[in-house]
């Protein structure tokens, strides 16, 4: 479809044209605003609970999601995030050697029985975080990552401000009970969502079953076995992660995350009374997500949507290009049939970058806008030159 000029006098104009189509509830990453009065009811057999579709951000259940309560290991989502994002920065290697400090060897609770001095590969003590939540594991990355423990907690509590955890106090980076340290179903939902959504490789971790590590300490090399703690990976087939914990204080809890049709959600559940009503009442949660909800799709990033006319270009004229993908959540079994509105610029002017911005891609739903992209030029121009102008003016002269 090329985009064409049609206009009177010099203003801007609307391209409007229906298609088959599916999008997004909000532009970028915003979360779109949902009222808990608006949410259907379910009972969670647990303190607190919340279901979110973790691409949009929407949530579709919740259950006293804002109180502030101590959340176990569910703790190591941010630890497992700020790993992932110095891995990102370059800041540390997969490959690097991490020595364990007297400090982080001295952990309870959940471990895979680091010795002080010790060495262990950075992707090693990951695969030990993630599958089965060692506590020395992830005091010895949150070490080398910031320095020390209450450097990398730091890290933790500012990071959490970042993402909107309003009530959230990370006093440690393993999530063995201290006194203040709390989080709420929604912080959870919060950075479990920036953690799958800009790290995804995390699932090549939280969906093994079982693995080893190696030890090698002054009585030789042995072999340790990664066990994961996460039981719906062996029930629930969906299932691609994330997180559990349980102390006596936090009770049992879990940050669970599965994916069916292009459909991702992420289950929380904070002091339910035991294992298997954990693991259960998540399911119920995404069971209901799977059967009411369907996840529809914009047209992909650097999808080409048409030409725009350029002034005093190389070239007469430039494609334009969807910038993001845009998703929308939309009722499980009703039509996806969208309108799709183009609201370009009348022309670009040269000399221009690419993604330089022509305007906006709109989709509505059922008439009511869902989500929007931005468009913009798939390439670079320059001005063009004199003989190249004056060409253009003696043809159009002549036509």
């Amino acid at each position: 479809m090329a985009i064409r000029k049609t206009f009177k006098g010099a203003v801007a104009w609307i391209l409007f044209c229906c298609v088959s189509l599916a999008s997004s509830t909000v532009h970028a990453n915003e979360q779109p605003e949902v009222s808990a009065e608006t949410l259907p009811s379910l009972a969670v057999n647990a303190k607190s609970a919340l279901l979110m579709e973790p691409v949009t951000g929407q949530i579709l259940l919740e259950q006293n999601a804002h109180e502030p309560l101590p959340p176990a290991s569910v703790t190591k989502v941010m630890t497992m995030l700020l790993i992932f994002e110095a891995l990102d920065q370059g800041k540390i290697d997969w490959n690097e050697s991490v020595t364990c400090s007297e400090h982080a060897a001295s952990m309870g609770g959940s471990q895979i029985y680091l010795e002080a001095m010790e060495q262990q590969s950075v992707r090693d003590l990951v695969k030990a975080v993630v599958i089965s939540s060692g506590n020395d594991a992830a005091v010895a990355m949150a070490e080398f990552i910031a320095g020390s423990e209450d450097g990398f907690v730091t890290m933790m509590n500012t990071r959490a401000r970042e993402l909107g955890m309003n009530n959230t106090i990370f006093k440690n980076a393993s999530g063995l009970h201290e006194e203040g340290h709390v989080t709420s179903a929604y912080d959870i939902a919060l950075m479990s969502r920036e953690l799958i959504n800009k790290h995804p490789v995390v699932f090549e971790y939280s969906t093994i079953w079982m693995d080893k590590i190696t030890h090698k300490t002054a009585r030789g090399i042995e072999e340790f076995g990664l066990s994961n703690t996460n039981r719906l990976l062996k029930s629930y087939p969906a299932t691609t992660g994330l997180k559990t914990g349980s102390t006596s204080q936090a009770l049992y809890c879990i940050s669970a995350t599965a994916e069916k049709n292009g459909l991702h959600l992420n289950a929380i559940i904070l002091g339910a009374p035991d294992p298997n009503t954990r693991f259960g009442e998540a399911i119920k949660m995404m069971d209901y997500g799977f059967a009411n909800y369907a996840m529809a799709k914009g047209d992909p990033a650097d999808t080409l949507i048409g030409e725009l006319p350029v002034i005093k270009g190389e070239k007469e004229q430039v494609q334009v290009k969807v910038k993001n993908q845009v998703h929308a959540l939309i009722p499980k079994g009703k039509s996806v049939e969208l309108e799709k509105n183009i609201e370009a610029v009348i022309a670009v002017k040269a000399p221009f970058d690419k993604d330089t911005s022509a305007g906006e891609i709109i989709y509505l739903y059922e008439g009511r806008e869902v989500g929007r992209s931005e468009l913009v030029t798939a390439e670079a121009m320059e001005r063009a030159s004199l003989p190249q102008i004056m060409i253009r003016v003696l043809i159009g002269w002549f036509r």
